[in-house]
């Protein structure tokens, strides 16, 4: 029985928060996919609409987190459909299209930087990554992450949003691939083209990345400081005595909330945060992160617009039945 983010001995009680994390599973193939495919076997004019109504949705909701740009996004949407519709008799199954399908819409989001706000293509560190001793003392004092603090408003969207669109481009597609649209390692590197474990580093790199935005641009707002510098030159002490495994330790994170790590190295890591509170605390920081951009909120086009677009495109460019 795992305890406490995965941990097999840990007596500690689960929270909300820590239960969600660990009923989480890479949920893999989106129904719409499965469902498309379904519609499709069809063969039924308003089988098909209904399908790239499916199509549709999922193209323009992943297009706007990747591009942030509504324009791009529309514009992405209908080119993917044109290029589908030839296409869309030949898919038998329902992961060949999933992948086709973001293949396009990545590369078509790629190419659109001439309008979309992209960050500069760079690679980010671990290094830059790691939080500076008053971030921990600051994230060891504050209050545990209330579950129910995870709602998305509007305002927090927007930070998220913002922060997603910092990240270079090839960080911020296997960001939104698997914790935003839901797909499984295997599935990102089919669609990117690289190696399961580059896929992991990006993500653990670009959760980190988007944590640690949304941590600087919310304690840019007044509150108190007092408690975190009290605790400051105490915690200064704690990291100064083992800063070797303590940066071992962040490389680890996501594998260890992803479940991925064995239970021999997951001993080791509850063992360094049993003596390690501000490590701890940056843990849930980093929980609480990818519990935001798992709820975000999706976009999607008005019913009305939706349908005259689908109308159109039949209109144009007519499905082949066989």
């Amino acid at each position: 029985m795992r305890g406490f983010l995965g941990l097999a001995h840990n007596t500690r009680p689960l929270n909300d928060l820590t239960l969600g994390a660990l009923c989480y599973r890479e949920s893999g193939m989106r129904k719409e996919i499965e469902q498309a495919i379904a519609l499709l076997e069809k063969k039924d004019p308003k089988a098909l609409e209904h399908a790239l109504e499916l199509l549709q949705d999922t193209v323009f909701s992943f297009s706007m987190k990747v591009c942030g740009q509504r324009e791009d996004a529309e514009d992405t949407m209908q080119e993917v459909l044109v290029k589908a519709l030839p296409y869309l008799p030949k898919f038998e199954s329902p992961r060949a299209l999933l992948v086709w399908l973001y293949k396009v819409a990545k590369n078509r989001c790629l190419m659109s930087r001439r309008k979309s706000r992209f960050a500069p293509n760079r690679d980010l560190s671990l290094e830059e990554l790691m939080p500076d001793r008053l971030e921990l003392a600051r994230l060891a004092h504050e209050r545990p992450v209330n579950p129910e603090s995870l709602a998305i408003r509007s305002e927090q969207a927007k930070r998220l949003r913002d922060a997603i669109q910092r990240l270079p481009p090839q960080y911020r597609i296997i960001l939104v691939l698997r914790d935003m649209e839901g797909l499984t390692d295997d599935e990102v590197g089919d669609i990117t083209g690289l190696r399961p474990g580059t896929v992991r580093v990006r993500l653990h790199r670009a959760r980190l990345f988007v944590r640690q935005t949304l941590a600087r641009d919310g304690y840019k707002q007044p509150g108190p400081k007092r408690a975190a510098r009290a605790g400051f030159k105490k915690i200064s002490s704690q990291s100064e005595r083992r800063p070797a495994s303590c940066k071992a330790l962040f490389a680890q994170l996501s594998d260890y909330l992803d479940e991925r790590l064995d239970d021999s190295l997951c001993q080791k890591l509850e063992e360094h945060f049993d003596g390690c509170a501000p490590c701890e605390a940056f843990l849930a920081s980093l929980e609480s992160t990818i519990e935001q951009l798992r709820k975000a909120p999706t976009e999607q086009l008005k019913p009305a617009a939706s349908a005259k677009i689908r109308r159109e495109l039949l209109a144009k460019y007519p499905f082949p039945h066989s």
